[in-house]
């Protein structure tokens, strides 16, 4: 069997006296699209934002590709390969599309930045960045500010800047927050291209979107892991039900 891509140990991250991530562990395999669900105030951002590196967890432990990266700075995390979007929107919106997906193939390679549309007129990073819009859908709106992209699209550009980072693992915060249902369609759509050859940790609050795409789902309650398996065995069992996901699916 294949070590796990992410593999956490006993995570705690605590506000004062309030307990956000209490002893989280768990494993995410090459390929596989991990799905961390629960309700509001799981704790499930705060999760996320300590595997990237945006918060520093008290205790525990975060293996990533057989490294430690429980101490490093979320830069060098990002380098390691970990890319994430967020759960509200963070595009350049006086940019164009390419142009931000650019910028971030730009920050990839590791070249100074240039300013104001420089970076989408230069091959080699238009080239990467374009693959990276045809991807999610986007090739046609290039050209166009992301001001002016619908919100959905917003969130598409934000995985094809995830993309144009060559990422060895996906956290993907809410990628279908405020999205409509065509919209929803389309992401997942996107993602279940995307299935296999990223590995992905899905925070999602869309049930139907979590159970059309997750290999594996675990559910985050209070800060705690309350049951992890295959999306059929969590969807059945009653703890579950009773504690979050009750009439989700109805």
């Amino acid at each position: 069997m294949a070590d796990p891509v992410l593999q956490l140990t006993n995570l705690r991250k605590n506000f004062g006296g309030l307990v956000v991530t209490d002893g989280v562990t768990l494993d995410i395999g090459p390929g596989e699209l991990h799905a961390v669900i629960g309700p509001n105030g799981a704790g499930k951002t705060t999760l996320i934002n300590q595997i990237s590196g945006l918060l520093a967890s008290d205790s525990g432990k975060i293996v990533f590709n057989g490294v430690d990266v429980t101490a490093l700075p979320s830069n060098k995390r990002a380098e390691l390969g970990l890319a994430r979007s967020f759960q509200i929107t963070s595009v350049l919106p006086n940019f164009s599309a390419l142009e931000n997906v650019a910028l971030a193939v730009q920050a990839r390679s590791g070249s100074s930045y240039t300013f104001a549309g420089t970076a989408a007129r230069e091959a080699a990073l238009n080239e990467p960045a374009m693959a990276a819009l045809d991807e999610v859908g986007l090739g046609p709106r290039a050209g166009v500010l992301a001001a002016h992209l619908s919100h959905g699209e917003k969130r598409a550009l934000e995985l094809a800047i995830a993309l144009a980072m060559e990422p060895k693992l996906l956290l993907l915060d809410e990628p279908m927050a405020g999205t409509g249902h065509e919209e929803t369609a389309r992401l997942v759509a996107v993602l279940q291209k995307l299935k296999g050859r990223f590995p992905m940790l899905l925070v999602e609050h869309d049930m139907h979107a979590v159970f059309a795409l997750a290999d594996r789902i675990s559910v985050l309650v209070y800060g705690k892991i309350l049951a992890s398996g295959a999306p059929s065995a969590v969807r059945n069992d009653p703890a579950v039900v009773t504690a979050y996901l009750g009439d989700e699916l109805e």
